[in-house]
Order: C-alpha cells, then structure tokens, then sequence
C-alpha cells in the first residue's frame, strides 16, 4: 500500500484552497493499476465523509443519518442503507472500478463477514472533518476515530488470516481519503467557534496538520510493506499527484 495524492498544499502565506478535499489515493505498485481489468488489487478501504460512508453512521449516535427515503431509493432492494445517494457513493464505485467487488460494506455493518474484510471496508463517516471540534458538534467519527477502527480492522484479519497473508492484502491494496468541506461548510463559514481565532489561511492549515498526520499514522502503521520508504522523504503532503 502505498499514497499518492490530489492535494499539492501551499506554504500558509499563499494558501487558495477554499476547502481541503482531500482524495488521498494509497496504491501497492500504481504503474500496474488499470481499472476494471486490474488483478494486483486485493483490497480497498475508504475513509472520509458522506461522499465515502456507505453506512457507518447508521451505527453510531449522531444527527447526520441517512436511513429514511429517498436515500437509496435506486440501490440494490431500493432501501435506504445508510448512504448519503440514492444509489451507490464514491467508496462502491471505487472498489468495482478496481475489480475488487461490486459494493464496499461499512467496517460497522453488524452482519461483515470475514471475506467482507479480507477485501476491504470503509471507515468513512457522514458529516466528518479533519477540525475534532466539528466533529463533535455532529457526533460523528472524526478522523483519528477512524483510523482506531482500521488499526481493528488489521487485527481482525491479522487474528483469522495471519500476519503474512494480512501483509500481502495490505501491500496490495487501495485506499481514499475524502473529506474537507464539512469543517468549512458546517464550522468556519456557520458557527463562531473557529473564524474568530483564524483566519482561512490558519484554519486551512490546521487541517492540512491533520490530514498530514492521518499520513503519517498510516505510514507508521504500515512502515514494513513494500514502497513506505518513498513517504518519509515526502513533506507537507506534495505527495505524487494523480492529476
């Protein structure tokens, strides 16, 4: 596994993002990737907010729910499933343009299967943020939440499949970071908790801060598998760009 990302981040003095969406892309070997017809990929896991979550809220006390029509009015069964569509969210059609499955299941769905994890889940959740304050005015998983639940997921699998095949599925899969617009749309821009104390330079950087450190977690916690060496040379987040 192995990051690429969309964000080229700015020094704070010349900073232009109006939001930070990150879409942060995690790839074993990206020169092999070809969608649809793609065999290296074993897995692919999502985190981030409502464009990513295909479920995950519909297990947690929070105010951003999806579980009532029309969401998922054009989905398998024509049931809302906890997704913020009416059908499928970035984080299924992800994982079939990788060939991987057809939908990606929530790491919380009370009926996930040992193959569900062994070929990935997303940790995303509706309405999350990379600013903690924002995510406790709508109770929902921030960042570092999420990544305690993939730190989970790795021993789960670890526990049923063993550490070296745990390894192999990890080196060889694929993850998205999408998340950003909530801590502007829903904190800065709504409330008076942030933009009295920053301006949108300073906010935007704390939160490329955090999205700098849910890098670096991950690379910690994958630091053995192969290409995690090319990210302690990497700053900032002007990681390898996709666009």
């Amino acid at each position: 596994m192995a990051f690429l990302s969309q964000i080229l981040v700015p020094s704070s003095s010349s900073v232009k993002i109006f939001s930070v969406i990150a879409v942060i892309f995690l790839s074993h070997n990206v020169a092999a990737v070809t969608p649809a017809t793609n065999k290296t990929t074993r897995a692919v896991c999502t985190f981030g907010d409502s464009i990513m979550d295909t479920g995950n809220n519909d297990y947690i006390i929070s105010i951003a729910k999806s579980n009532f029509p029309p969401y998922g009015r054009d989905f398998v069964g024509g049931k809302p499933t906890g997704r913020f569509s009416n059908g499928k969210v970035a984080s299924d059609f992800a994982v079939e343009i990788f060939g991987v499955k057809k939908i990606l299941p929530a790491y919380l769905d009370l009926k996930l299967q040992l193959q569900d994890l062994l070929t990935g889940v997303c940790f995303a959740s509706a309405g999350s943020v990379y600013d903690p304050l924002t995510a406790k005015l709508l109770s929902v998983l921030s960042l570092p939440d999420q990544l305690d639940l993939f730190k989970k997921y790795k021993s789960k699998i670890t526990a049923a499949v063993g550490n070296e095949r745990t390894a192999t599925i990890l080196s060889k899969s694929i993850s998205f970071l999408s998340m950003g617009s909530n801590d502007f749309a829903i904190n800065y821009f709504s409330t008076p908790l942030r933009s009295p104390h920053y301006d949108i330079p300073a906010y935007t950087d704390l939160m490329i801060d955090s999205a700098s450190n849910f890098l670096q977690v991950q690379v910690e916690q994958l630091q053995t598998l192969p290409l995690f060496n090319l990210f302690r040379e990497c700053h900032n987040l002007t990681l390898c760009s996709l666009c």
